[in-house]
């Protein structure tokens, strides 16, 4: 089931982050971008190959508890977490607004492996 099915929501401190992730089989490279966007809100934007989408995400510090390894920040856990979705789907298919325990129904294995990542 494509995540463009469920709601999402990411949150991130204030900072901005870039990363790279692998797209398909093409290689693409997506930019990554996070700013707050509110307490335990964050705006997340998707450069791929020249389209922008927009991601608003909710990540509570029980999400911090559960998905990162203790002194993880929310932004590490939202950008590694979009590096792990980026790898299974288009950035056009990511929800627009959702919170991050949402990924886990949808990937079972995201537990483990956004751990590994961190």
């Amino acid at each position: 089931m494509a995540c463009a099915e469920f709601d999402r929501f990411f949150a991130l401190d204030g900072c901005e982050w870039a990363a790279a992730a692998i797209l398909g089989h093409d290689y693409a490279v997506a930019q990554i971008a996070i700013e707050p966007a509110g307490q335990s809100s964050y705006r997340v934007t998707v450069d791929d190959r020249g389209r922008r989408t927009a991601h608003t995400v909710n990540v509570t510090s029980q999400d911090l508890d559960r998905y990162a390894p203790a002194g993880t920040t929310a932004e590490r856990l939202l950008e590694a977490s979009f590096e792990f979705l980026l790898e299974r789907e288009p950035a056009s298919s990511i929800l627009s607004t959702f919170a991050l325990p949402v990924i886990e129904r949808y990937f079972p294995e995201y537990p483990r492996e956004i751990r590994k990542r961190i």
